[in-house]
């Protein structure tokens, strides 16, 4: 029977928590900035540097497939060498790509820049787990933990609000150089706040085995947004990106079979806490990621079945809601997690939201400002505020004492993956249903896919081993 004393063991005072929590929230914040901060600029960037809406388009493809991409590697690489040295390290160049965006007299440039930017891309893990070593209480971490990811949804929309209103007033590049002061000022509360640490064991990097992973993401993310174009998708292209990708995961399989010190070894691979988590992720983002950022916004924009809602609106509606009420749930979630298990939270979670969709399809039937603005804030708790949260703290919390860094960053690369495959699956379901009934079929049949998703991965949470118990078999081994 649990105690007080048990769940107020270890537990810091709040002087101090406070100033670690404060620079790693600095150090989020650097991310999404860069992350979402942009998305209001678009037009602008266009217009300024004489470029596309595809090309434009691209470099934040590109950003967002780097991001991934350094979130295989990099919070194992701080486990190696030191954590703080690698997010300093991490901060100061994401700077540097921010400078350079800033400051990009052609889109080719801003290319460069925003691949640059991307190395931002683990900095949410790195500091879960950095964290995770400053505060051993459990029940203070996993609110803790709530609190700093809770960011990672939106800075409750003001972070966007804010790019639209620099972009208005100042140009798109003011944006970057925003960004950059925030890197930097991450960058020295980082560096006085926070204690360098280490895995237990600190073997060689595993390069050997980085390179295969990262061609086999890296190919599978690339198909998946050229897939995402649909009619417009150069099919073969897709096909041998495919290819590529599945031989290098195979090529990556053999590699860490052999190495001394692999980058995760193929029993972890094997185990639940592994693929379990990583499926749950994956179909999580596919079933909610684009009905959220794409198929509700159309909605509410189409004058013909839709609200007809203006785009300026539309943020306010359903961007922005959603955004705040999972800053706000975030925290609560952190609490039942402490109380209820990062697991039974989850699943509440997927299930809150499966049902927030399967709402949303009335929208389609019936729509309404008002019913926009209630979906959001409701799969805004159960999405934002819970799910997301409790997948990436459990990412943190089941990763093994002598690798603590590979399941975050692989679980960051399956938030991606799980991103993408959103797009591509549930706007091909949905051009599938217009097709064959009508626009309104289209809106529904997409949102409808992306329930059924969300379903699978309630039943692939069920695998997910829970914490303590894991934490009690490995405590019994020798």
């Amino acid at each position: 029977m649990t105690t007080q004393a048990n769940v107020e063991q270890n537990k810091l005072p709040t002087s101090a928590v406070l100033p670690i929590v404060l620079a790693l929230l600095v150090a989020i914040f650097a991310f999404q900035l860069n992350a979402s901060m942009l998305s209001p600029a678009l037009a602008t960037m266009e217009r300024e540097l004489n470029a596309t809406t595809a090309e434009i388009g691209l470099t934040q493809t590109a950003f967002f497939t780097a991001a991934a991409l350094f979130s295989l590697f990099l919070p194992r690489w701080g486990d190696l060498i030191g954590r703080r040295k690698v997010l300093i390290g991490m901060l100061a160049i994401t700077a540097i790509g921010c400078a350079i965006s800033a400051m990009a007299p052609s889109v080719t440039v801003l290319f460069i820049g925003r691949v640059i930017q991307g190395v931002a891309g683990p900095i949410v893990p790195m500091s879960l787990i950095m964290l995770r070593v400053e505060v051993p209480n459990e029940r203070q971490y996993a609110l803790l933990m709530a609190v700093l990811t809770s960011i990672n949804g939106g800075i409750a929309g003001v972070d966007a609000l804010a790019g639209g209103w620099l972009a208005a007033n100042y140009g798109f590049r003011s944006i970057f150089w925003v960004m950059a002061v925030v890197c930097a000022i991450a960058v020295f509360s980082v560096l006085f706040f926070i204690r360098e640490s280490t895995a237990e064991e600190t073997h060689p990097m595993d390069w050997k085995g980085v390179i295969p992973l990262v061609v086999a993401l890296g190919s599978t993310l690339v198909a998946l947004n050229e897939a995402g174009k649909l009619g417009a998708a150069n099919w073969l292209l897709v096909g041998a990106l495919l290819v590529v990708g599945a031989i290098g995961f195979v090529v990556f399989w053999n590699v860490e079979k052999r190495v001394a010190h692999p980058l995760v070894s193929t029993t972890y691979m094997k185990q639940r806490r592994t693929w379990a988590l990583l499926l749950t992720t994956t179909l999580t983002m596919t079933g909610v990621f684009a009905v959220m950022n794409g198929l509700i916004p159309n909605l509410a924009q189409d004058s013909t079945v839709g609200a007809g809602l203006s785009a300026d609106t539309v943020s306010w509606v359903t961007l922005t809601p959603y955004a705040f009420a999972g800053l706000l749930m975030g925290p609560v979630a952190g609490k039942l997690a402490g109380r209820l298990g990062y697991n039974r939270v989850l699943q509440i979670g997927l299930i809150g939201t499966a049902i927030g969709l399967g709402i949303t399809m009335l929208a389609a039937n019936f729509p309404h400002q008002l019913l926009f603005l209630f979906i959001s804030i409701f799969v805004g708790i159960t999405y934002a505020g819970m799910s997301n949260i409790m997948l990436n703290g459990l990412g943190i919390v089941l990763s093994p004492k002598d690798n603590p860094g590979y399941l975050p960053g692989m679980n960051s690369g399956a938030f991606n993956l799980g991103a993408g495959l959103s797009f591509a699956v549930l706007f091909a379901a949905s051009t599938l249903f217009t097709d064959v009934a009508g626009a309104r079929a289209g809106y529904m049949g997409g949102i409808a896919t992306g329930a059924v998703i969300l379903v699978l991965a309630f039943l692939s949470s069920l695998l997910i081993p829970k914490p303590t118990e894991l934490d009690a078999k490995e405590a019994n081994q020798p």
